[in-house]
């Protein structure tokens, strides 16, 4: 387990730590951008006309309405990125971990929509009438790269079990715990029949059951928001200052927090951006490409909206919930998790300036000078020796009891380089919240009181199940452009399988690999829709030729692309 973690530290510090991938992603974003005249901004207003439906005709080809096609995408990207993800990235980056997840939104709808269209095109219908598309098939028939498309859906089957999966489940396994006393074994057992019995209906029952899950999860969970602002309304204008004000400065230590340098503000920022809105990712372009829409371009005008949805609206909506609120300063009893823990050689304070400074080595990762080593006395659950500190969740923990079975432990420990290694022990105390429990707090602060915590265990349970079930259908893709549609069976057993597993082993753990995976998977897809830029710049050219002659004569030299006109 030792060197498995080490293995996801090493990637963590090169995939997500490093500035190459946010340049790289943003940059992709910038660059379509502009190459494309903003086409989020040009077309954002016409794609929720063809999300209407007005323009698909009864024979176009597809599996789903284009409202479908969004919904069955959206349930992928509406999940734990827009409740605990928001609140991992504040966590580990301060507030303007928020203006970078912004960042990565605006430019993303243009990366999506140009992904989505190449999708669109190059899809293909299988021999049982099924469609299949995504970057996989625009690589190996755009660009003539069947290993890179091959590359590309091995990362995407790791990104439906790493991403897509099993934070999702882990999620919802520690919020049904924590909020409803339900053991995670019997949350991830029912979930894990009730996922099977929708997944192997395909893509028309996840379509169908996405179109009516998103619009009522959205709206449950916008309602408890609002009224979670509106309950904390005078911190509304220095949440939204303290958003700004960090972006180019470092995050200053508050409360429990130990702050967060400008590196790790935007570096945290677009990976959890990226995990809620996937766009570069190319995974939503897999649920579009099945969609009933005559031109590629305008499937690529509804994914446009995605991002702006699911991170511009929903996720700055659960920022101003963990900000307003001022939870994510706080420290509340929970159970420690044994990778989020550290024992530092020494007694350390967080009103401590100079203690702080020296903390702030060793939340990233627990090692160096100070990690403590040895074997402690615990006496009626307390630790004995009071000079040492134990961290957790990048905070000074305190009130710390150590159980065994239920009761006080009476005995000793072994600390191994800051670890506990000694096994059945539980340890409880206060210290900071991530993830969805921190946003559980945040909804407490309002009308709702103590009912808020129920309002995000439910809306957590419906986002991050839907999540689930359309990745499902991303990794089906993934598993026929691979081994062909006699395995996808196969599939479908190992996936339902991981889902199980992950709501019962160590969050902390399941985040991490989730973390990882994203960027691996994204670096072939951008890299195939750049080599692609000019097929897309000639079909965006085409289709505005379309757009703005709708006067002109039937001998119009713009090329036809359906037989009829746009206005």
């Amino acid at each position: 387990m030792e060197t498995f973690t080490s293995v996801l530290e090493f990637l963590t510090y090169w995939l997500v730590d490093q500035y190459w991938f946010p340049a790289f992603l943003i940059g992709s974003g910038i660059f379509f951008t502009i190459y494309l005249g903003f086409p989020q901004i040009k077309y954002f207003k016409h794609g929720w006309r063809i999300l209407s439906g007005r323009y698909v005709k009864e024979d176009t080809k597809g599996e789903t309405t284009p409202f479908q096609a969004l919904t069955t995408a959206l349930s992928g990207t509406v999940g734990t990125g827009n409740i605990g993800g928001v609140a991992l990235a504040i966590f580990l980056g301060g507030p303007a971990a928020i203006f970078w997840m912004w960042i990565t939104a605006f430019f993303g709808m243009t990366t999506k929509f140009v992904e989505v269209t190449l999708a669109h095109k190059y899809r293909e219908t299988l021999p049982d009438g099924s469609i299949s598309g995504g970057p996989m098939y625009y690589i190996e028939n755009g660009l003539n790269m069947k290993w890179l498309a091959i590359l590309f859906s091995v990362c995407l089957l790791l990104m439906c079990l790493g991403t897509g999966n099993m934070p999702q489940i882990s999620s919802i396994a520690v919020v049904m715990n924590d909020t409803f006393h339900i053991p995670k074994i019997v949350t991830g057992a029912v979930l894990a029949v009730l996922l099977w019995m929708v997944i192997i209906g395909g893509i028309k029952r996840i379509a169908q059951i996405a179109s009516k899950l998103v619009p009522f999860m959205a709206f449950w969970y916008l309602v408890g928001s609002f009224a979670v602002i509106i309950s904390n309304y005078e911190n509304i204008i220095p949440s939204l200052q303290s958003i700004f004000i960090h972006v180019f400065t470092p995050a200053a230590a508050v409360g429990g927090f130990l702050g967060a340098s400008v590196a790790a503000a935007l570096t945290r920022g677009v990976n959890r951006g990226l995990y809620s809105n996937e766009a570069g990712q190319g995974s939503a372009p897999i649920a579009h490409a099945s969609s009933k829409t005559e031109n590629p371009i305008e499937e690529g005008m509804v994914s446009i909206l995605e991002p702006f949805i699911d991170t511009i609206i929903i996720c700055t909506i659960t920022g101003l919930v963990i900000l307003s609120s001022g939870v994510w300063t706080e420290k509340f009893e929970n159970r420690f998790e044994e990778s989020s823990m550290c024992y530092l050689d020494g007694t350390y304070s967080d009103t401590n300036q100079e203690d702080i400074k020296i903390m702030q080595d060793y939340i990233l990762s627990c090692s160096g000078p100070l990690v403590y080593s040895g074997t402690e006395e615990i006496s009626e659950g307390l630790l004995s020796n009071t000079e040492i500190t134990l961290m957790h969740n990048r905070s000074v923990s305190e009130n710390v009891i150590y159980n065994n079975a239920g009761e006080p432990f009476n005995g000793s420990i072994e600390i191994v380089n800051g670890k506990l290694t000694t096994n059945d022990i539980t340890v409880v105390g206060d210290s900071l919240l991530l993830g969805a429990d921190l946003t559980g707090k945040a909804f407490t602060r309002s009308v709702f009181g103590e009912f808020g915590q129920y309002i995000v265990a439910i809306g957590l349970l419906l986002f991050a199940f839907s999540t689930a079930i359309a990745w499902s259908y991303y990794g089906d893709r993934a598993t026929v452009h691979l081994f062909g549609e006699g395995w996808i069976l196969y599939y479908r057993i190992i996936y339902v399988g991981a889902f199980f597993t992950a709501a019962i082993i160590d969050t902390k753990i399941v985040w991490d690999i989730a973390t990882v995976i994203g960027p691996i998977a994204t670096v072939p897809n951008l890299l195939a829709i750049l080599f692609l830029r000019k097929e897309i710049k000639k079909l965006d050219s085409e289709y505005v030729c379309l757009l703005y002659t709708s006067d002109a004569a039937d001998d119009t030299p713009c090329v036809d692309l359906g037989g009829r006109r746009i206005i």
